[in-house]
């Protein structure tokens, strides 16, 4: 079925091509080979049309323009030169039978540039040839042709500028009389083989002399003006007209108003040089005014990095024209290198500076962007519309004129201080330089940094960066909506020139025809006569003629809809009309003749075509027009010079919003004598990079802006310079600055969201308790808009900023793990909690970023780096590490503190020190981001690093997980058994070193006599070397299993806290026994029945497409349901290595724990292992206390007692180590004593000396019992068999203790 084609388009209107990124660039300028075809030459060819007697100022005017195009291609060339003679080689000895040849080769290379010297040599003459021809046909005295037109004058004031401009850049480049001396050299050796020679040489000195000559043509010009006559006229309408132009602001453009100001010093020289009357000048223009003008403007830019100072070009020239040394109010004005540094201070000094502005710009910006803003939505509303008012639509495009108007001129008015302020800095360079990450002197620095790098403070990069930004982001804006506007800028232009000719010209002519006096006298051939007085009624016939030929040059009729075609036909000669025409405005805009003539028109009507007449161009007292129509053609005059402008939109736009001059650098390139200066000297690079640095909120979406200015850089090089090796260096540091640019970018984007991310995870009391909390909180960055980019335009290419940002953020999440894990690696296993903590803020950043970038998963990135991705891989980097610091250095190396649950840092040396790697290094942003983040959690952190605990513990439970967390206990297990093996034979040695028999203490000795009894007995002979590395062994099994209590009580809170938030789907409730029950009776859980109810309803609407996709939901509901019902019973890990360790000694059971031969208890032969323990215990328990300076105990803590305890309560040894421990022996033996001294009366302290050794014999006790008893709760024993003794003293054989469930039934099989 076909759709319709309405309903296709209006389908196809309702998709959204634009994206989400938002608009933080300049208006989109690539590299192109032309603007627009509006840039070609205008050549004014319809102006004889009108029959205006033009066509000879005309003809001259296009001269004068191709003059300009040329001389800007000459200067082009000169500003772009570089010097030859560093680029040639030099022969060695050995070589030199080459040398003509090598002075052949040098000289034909240095021909070819000394030719385009050449070239600019015969321009310069051939153009002020031109220039001084043109301004005389307008100073004779009988010339008989009209103008000059206010097109002419500006004509002649740019080729003027071109020549100035040139004559400065030869002055400057001081490459350019080195290269020619070398080609002289050259040519004198290449010569002597040629002949006729004398013309080569005669264009040699020519050209050395214009070379070598300062201001060569401004003196070549002054010679071609004064060849024939003197040219003071036009040279004073040039500089009448140049001051009014600055003094009311009529240069329109930033680009016109620095060619006045450029050109007007030299005007002010030429004419003042003259030989006919040099005073005559004051007369038109008070010299007051001049020293004005030159004082309010002291710099002038010239070329990106070359500037004029009106004050030294005309202390410069008075030594070439002597008439001009005598203006001693002129030549005494300061040169900006001459202020002082308080002076240069002051106004108007400190209007150049952009900070002194940069509230008035803002606020100029705000205003313009909403009201810009607020005319395009009624001028989209107006289209949108059918059949609106005329009035309405007029007055909407009208309002949308004004601020494209307005727009233009804040943009060159801004551009125009970047210029300005630029010259300024140029021309006073830093003098007290401060860089402190080099300590270098003054003199080490090339003079660009001094003007560049180091003249720039903080606060004017600043300013710099938002007037860029600002200046971008109208001309973007404008540049958007070019078509959008182009209609209502004809139709308003339009209605403009045709209400003033079909309307206020109208009245002007009825006023001129009610003073006519005399019709009978003929109309003068010419607008112009200087040499005689015009009679009153020939001023009526003038200005009847002008107004009448304005009429008929630019009114549209065919507009009109109120008049017949006779009645049109009248109103052309001045009908008597009683009110103003109506007529539609069509998208029809005036040409550029059409404006030229206009303009040549008014100014004849104003003026009369008198140069001399005092007073300015509307200001001339001496004419017979009212005030008030003076004041419409003043206005009307001034529109005409913005409509080109208007029309030419494109253009203007990238023209005012060019700032590509502030990366160009030539001039100090070839002072400083080096191929390019580094990044760090470059302005955009500065801006971008001060932008990064200082992380102000309101100006890091502007980071992109100043890239702009390589765009713009890059179009001069080779539009308009036309220069490759410019546009080559430009992407070379273009391509070296983004990339440096992403970095930065990257890093400070990772250190807002990691301080975010650290900030919330602060401990709330933690700040509340804080007087300066606010310091740990974070400012919030928009960096959402850089993170839409995809779409950076930078030299004609399109980069995916976002795609770069998200690949740079994937690798330094991968270097900040692996930092991590470094840093772990370094550090013993207490850091396990600082690691945790570090990592849940690494985590907390990455999924704060996550929002507003797609990055790599947390865990992809985290398994990656723990090398934990394959599906077969149960260990990871971090198991691996936890198991190898235990192995090295935990459990050798800590000792357990019971009472706390704590482990601590043996205090003694160990035997064999940890070889651990040294701490990396690593920048605040791999911590918590900022340096008081990172102090406030490293507080945290050392609360947890003097210790191994319960904190501990969960973050290795948390960090490794279900899938490597059982490969831990399996290894540290294995660790139990291979530490039993190698226990055995260090056992049977102890039992070897026993005595035969040992009996039961005497009570009849006391404490003192039993000690020495146990000392007599416990030598242990040849084997007591042995003794210290049993106890450690038995410490480390000990540790280990306490360890694994540790982890089980985390594991059970764990599993509680899982339980608690699953049972509620799962359906299940406690019982009254603390069993778990099932409220469903056998039915589904409450998860599946919310699946299995959603699914029906959704599967039961006919409207659905996919049923299928929902009944898979459900099925993984029940699937779900099942996995997580499988998980709830859970068992225990102590439970299970206590039963691993049972396995284990099953091998050592024969030799330990030997049955009985008699079947009683063997007291006095017994060699077990509760035999050898009890030694060893008593043993080191006084060796703690008589020889303290060994520090057994802290060598060893309480890990000891539950390694021994727990070996002897498998081997089923508890009661026989409760009967016949030697400790327990002489405490039975010092209660009696005591009880005995007690009821004598005699001293109670009768164990002077042994009451630290009974005390800690009685902890010790203590101890034990609190293991066994915790040991018979975990791990009751199964089918243990053990004797016993009635309390009658008969003798209990197998006694079967009652069993109950355990660890066994879960131990794995072999073979299973």
């Amino acid at each position: 079925m076909a759709v319709p084609v309405e309903e296709a388009i209006a389908a196809l209107s309702t998709f959204s091509l634009e994206d989400e990124q938002a608009q933080v660039q300049g208006p989109g300028v690539w590299v192109l080979t032309e603007r627009g075809s509006t840039e070609s030459p205008i050549e004014y060819s319809d102006v004889s049309a009108y029959r205006l007697s033009l066509s000879e100022d005309t003809k001259a005017l296009n001269q004068l323009n191709a003059l300009i195009l040329e001389g800007k291609e000459m200067s082009s060339v000169l500003y772009t030169y570089r010097s030859c003679i560093k680029a040639l080689p030099q022969l060695p000895d050995s070589m030199k039978q080459s040398q003509a040849d090598l002075y052949m080769e040098t000289y034909q290379v240095l021909d070819l540039e000394m030719s385009r010297l050449r070239e600019i040599q015969q321009w310069q003459a051939s153009a002020s040839a031109k220039l001084a021809a043109d301004m005389q046909r307008f100073s004779r005295p009988e010339r008989r042709i009209n103008g000059p037109t206010v097109t002419h004058l500006w004509s002649m004031l740019k080729l003027l500028d071109v020549l100035v401009q040139l004559d400065h850049l030869k002055n400057a480049k001081a490459s350019i009389p080195n290269d020619f001396s070398w080609y002289k050299r050259t040519f004198t050796q290449v010569s002597v083989q040629w002949h006729d020679t004398d013309s080569m040489r005669e264009e040699l000195d020519d050209l050395q002399i214009f070379l070598s000559t300062r201001w060569a043509i401004l003196l070549n010009l002054h010679v071609e003006m004064f060849r024939v006559n003197n040219v003071e006229d036009i040279l004073q309408v040039l500089i009448v007209f140049a001051v009014e132009s600055l003094e009311l602001d009529f240069a329109l453009l930033f680009p016109e108003r620095h060619i006045l100001l450029r050109v007007l010093p030299v005007l002010v020289v030429l004419a003042t040089s003259s030989e006919k009357d040099s005073e005559s000048l004051y007369k038109r223009v008070k010299i007051n005014r001049l020293i004005n003008i030159f004082k309010n403007d002291p710099v002038i830019p010239a070329f990106p990095d070359l500037h004029l100072s009106p004050a030294a070009i005309m202390k410069e020239l008075s030594m070439y024209f002597p008439k001009f040394s005598s203006q001693t109010r002129l030549l005494t004005i300061p040169s900006p290198h001459e202020l002082p540094p308080r002076e240069a201070q002051e106004y108007p000094w400190r209007h150049y500076l952009i900070i002194n502005h940069i509230g008035s710009i803002r606020s100029e910006h705000d205003d313009f962007t909403i009201r810009f803003a607020s005319a395009m939505n009624q001028l989209l509303l107006l289209k949108s519309l059918d059949n609106v008012d005329v009035e309405w639509c007029k007055e909407v495009k009208g309002n949308m004129y004004d601020m494209v108007v307005e727009g233009f001129q804040l943009l060159s008015r801004w551009t125009a201080r970047v210029w300005e302020q630029c010259a300024w800095k140029f021309s006073r360079p830093c003098k007290d330089i401060v860089n402190m990450e080099a300590q270098e002197t003054s003199a080490s620095f090339s003079d660009y940094e001094k003007v560049v790098r180091f003249n720039y403070s903080a606060e004017e990069r600043k300013g710099l960066v938002e007037l860029v930004s600002y200046i971008k982001s109208i001309g973007s804006m404008m540049q958007q909506c070019d078509t959008l506007v182009a209609d209502a800028l004809w139709e308003t232009i339009h209605a403009e020139v045709q209400d003033f000719v079909q309307n206020t010209l109208a009245t002007m002519l009825r006023t001129t025809f009610r003073k006519k006096k005399d019709l009978s006298r003929p109309y003068p051939d010419s607008y112009e006569d200087t040499n005689i007085e015009v009679p009153n009624c020939l001023l009526v016939h003038l200005t009847l003629r002008i107004l009448s030929d304005m009429r008929t040059l630019s009114a549209d009729w065919m507009a009109n809809t109120n008049k017949s075609e006779s009645e049109l036909q009248s109103s052309q000669h001045g009908g008597d009309e009683s009110r103003g025409n109506f007529f539609f405005p069509r998208p029809v805009a005036p040409t550029a003749s059409q404006v030229h003539c206009l303009q040549f028109l008014i100014y004849e009507l104003v003026s009369g075509g008198n140069l001399r007449k005092p007073g300015g161009l509307f200001g001339n007292s001496g004419s017979e027009i009212p005030v008030n129509d003076m004041k419409q053609l003043e206005t009307f005059f001034y529109k005409l010079s913005f409509f080109l402008h208007i029309l030419d939109y494109a253009a203007t736009v990238a023209t005012l919003t060019d700032l590509g001059f502030l990366w160009f650098r030539e001039f100090y390139l070839e002072s400083s004598r080096v191929i390019q200066f580094p990044i760090e000297c470059s302005l955009p690079w500065m801006l971008v990079d001060y932008v990064i640095e200082s992380q102000n909120m309101g100006l890091l979406e502007s980071v992109l802006m100043p890239f702009d200015i390589y765009n713009d850089s890059a179009q001069q090089a080779l539009i308009v310079l036309k220069q490759r090796f410019l546009y080559d260096e430009i992407e070379a540091e273009v391509d070296h600055c983004f990339d440096i640019f992403v970095s930065k970018l990257c890093d400070t984007i990772f250190t807002y969201y990691k301080s975010w991310a650290a900030s919330e995870l602060l401990d709330p009391s933690f700040l509340f308790a804080l007087d300066n909390g606010e310091k740990f909180s974070i400012q919030p960055m928009r960096f959402t808009a850089l993170l839409k980019m995809t779409r950076v335009k930078l030299l004609g290419r399109t980069i995916n900023l976002r795609s770069l940002i998200t690949e740079r953020m994937n690798k330094v999440f991968r270097e900040n793990l692996e930092f991590l894990f470094d840093r772990f690696e370094s550090q013993d296993l207490c850091a396990i909690v600082e690691l945790e903590k570090l990592l849940e803020i690494l985590k907390h950043a990455h999924g704060l970023l996550s929002m507003d970038l797609s990055i790599d998963s947390f865990s992809l990135i985290l398994n990656e780096m723990q090398e934990n991705i394959s599906l077969v891989s149960f260990s990871s980097r971090l198991a691996s590490q936890i198991w190898s610091e235990m192995q090295n250095d935990f459990l050798p190396n800590f000792i357990l503190c019971n009472t706390t649950q704590r482990f601590i840092r043996s205090s003694k040396i160990p035997l064999a020190p940890v070889q651990k790697p040294s701490v990396p290094y690593a920048k605040p942003n791999f911590y918590c981001g900022t340096q008081d983040l990172n102090l406030a959690h490293q507080s945290f952190a050392r609360l947890h690093s003097g210790f191994f605990g319960i904190p501990h513990m969960f973050s290795i439970v948390k960090l490794l997980g279900s899938r490597s967390l059982p490969w831990l206990v399996r290894a540290l297990l294995d660790h139990v058994s291979n530490k039993i093996t190698t226990l055995e034979p260090m056992i049977t040695g102890l039992q070897e070193a026993l005595p035969k028999s040992i009996g039961l203490l005497p009570f009849d000795g006391g404490v003192a006599g039993c000690m020495r009894l146990v000392k007599e007995h416990l030598n242990w002979g040849a084997k007591s070397d042995i003794k210290s590395e049993v106890l450690r062994v038995i410490k480390e099994i000990g540790s280990v299993l306490y360890w694994m209590g540790l982890l089980d009580i985390v594991l059970r809170e764990v599993d509680t806290s899982h339980f608690m938030q699953t049972a509620p789907w799962l359906g299940l409730l406690p019982g009254s026994d603390g069993q778990v029950l099932h409220s469903q009776d056998g039915g589904d859980s409450p998860i599946v029945s919310l699946f299995k109810s959603a699914t029906a309803a959704i599967v039961s609407n006919p409207g659905c497409q996919n049923p299928t996709s929902f009944s898979i939901l459900s099925k993984q509901a029940e699937a779900a349901d099942l996995l997580y019902k499988a998980n709830m019973n859970t068992g225990s890990v102590l439970e299970y290595a206590l039963a691993f360790t049972s396995a284990s000694l099953d091998k050592c059971c024969s030799k330990w724990s030997a049955i009985p031969k008699t079947g009683f208890v063997d007291i006095t032969t017994s060699k077990d292992f509760y035999r050898i323990y009890s030694g060893l215990q008593i043993g080191y328990l006084e060796e703690s206390v008589l020889q303290a300076s060994s520090g057994n105990h802290e060598e060893l803590g309480d890990s000891v007692a539950w390694g021994g305890c727990t070996i002897i309560y498998l081997l089923g040894q508890q009661l026989h180590f409760e009967l016949f421990d030697f400790s327990y022996q002489v405490l039975n033996v010092a209660e009696v004593e005591t009880a005995i001294t007690t009821q004598t009366l005699r001293n109670p302290h009768f164990v002077q000396g042994w009451e630290v050794l009974i005390e800690s014999m009685k902890k010790a006790r203590r101890l034990n019992n609190h293991v066994f008893s915790m040991l018979k709760a975990r791990c009751p024993l199964e089918d243990k068999t053990a004797c016993a003794i009635k309390q009658s003293g008969a003798p209990l054989h197998r006694i079967k203790f009652e069993n109950t469930v355990s660890a066994f039934e879960t131990l794995p099989q072999k073979g299973a």
